[in-house]
């Protein structure tokens, strides 16, 4: 070992590497090759057409724009929402209860609501899609949301949430926000857990309130685990399409309204035969991905709080 460790090390790496490069690198290498060729997806025959399809991508303003568009408001609001959430009941569940003799404590029950809110992580995707587009269904097909609007006497939309242009995409965020801010409350929660309770009972002891010590002491020691969030949660965002197929009409629709860019690409890949023009913008979703992750970690970078 103290003569060949970098051989030895090298043999446990050279199959997770090569497995990776085969199934994750070189299929992303060949969406590029495919963009800059007219490749129908269902013939042999192909040409090179340069940097066609990408010049291609802002004339569509049936699909690519709108998707572009609505990509972007749910990249702006989803991650947003969804992390204030998870703060707010992380901390109400950990630390938001009453104090006790100077020390502070979470909510009666933290256990308990920490299992009721994660409970959607271990639906899928499918199971939470048929559920919600029920839940947001028009009153005479059993709609939750419409029905109890119409008994206390409130308007709602005829054909439901999902087949009205002004409510299907705040919908889908609402599916999106609902289905991941539990996983969050726990990751948040796991964070402050590491947060010596010293630091707060100090801060009561000299009059802090719970809304200085959470700005003062638990957000500032959570900013590394809120940038990692932050990430997370904008690649779902850019993502997005499994909870569109599933729940709007015409997987897009009511007429683009909830079009995001997963769908146009399946839209071009599997409906339109255009491999070629999908992978183009499956690449451009890719790099924008990356640029977002970077861009994060650079911004978002802070001194780090040693305790």
């Amino acid at each position: 070992m103290r003569h060949g460790r970098y051989p030895f090390i090298l043999s446990f790496l050279a199959l997770p590497v090569g497995l990776y490069a085969w199934l994750v690198i070189l299929p992303f290498a060949q969406a590029f090759q495919i963009s800059l060729t007219d490749w129908s997806g269902s013939s042999n025959n192909f040409d090179y057409i340069g940097f066609d399809n990408y010049l291609n991508l802002f004339k569509d303003e049936r699909f690519v724009l709108p998707a572009l568009r609505h990509t972007g408001i749910i990249l702006l609001v989803m991650p947003v929402i969804t992390i204030v959430l998870g703060l707010f009941f992380a901390f109400m569940l950990n630390l938001g209860g009453r104090s006790r003799q100077g020390r502070i404590e979470g909510v009666r029950g933290s256990k308990f609501h920490k299992v009721v809110y994660f409970f959607p992580q271990v639906l899928s995707v499918a199971i939470v899609g048929i559920l919600w587009k029920q839940v947001y269904a028009p009153e005479g097909f059993g709609g939750l949301i419409t029905g109890a609007l119409g008994a206390v006497g409130l308007p709602a939309p005829v054909n439901g949430f999902l087949a009205d242009k002004r409510f299907v995409l705040a919908a889908v965020i609402g599916v999106l926000v609902w289905s991941a801010v539990g996983f969050y409350l726990v990751f948040f929660s796991s964070a402050m857990a590491s947060i010596p309770r010293d630091l707060y009972e100090a801060a009561i002891i000299d009059g802090a309130g719970r809304f200085q010590t959470f700005f003062k002491i638990t957000l500032p020691l959570l900013w590394d685990s809120v940038q990692t969030a932050w990430i997370y949660l904008s690649i779902v965002a850019l993502d997005v399409f499994v909870l569109v197929y599933l729940m709007t009409p015409e997987q897009g629709g009511p007429d683009a309204a909830s079009e995001v860019v997963g769908g146009v690409i399946w839209k071009y890949a599997f409906k339109n035969a255009e491999q070629a023009f999908a992978s183009a913008i499956g690449v451009v979703l890719f790099f924008a991905a990356l640029t977002l992750a970077v861009v994060s970690l650079r911004f978002g970078r802070r001194e780090q709080i040693e305790f």
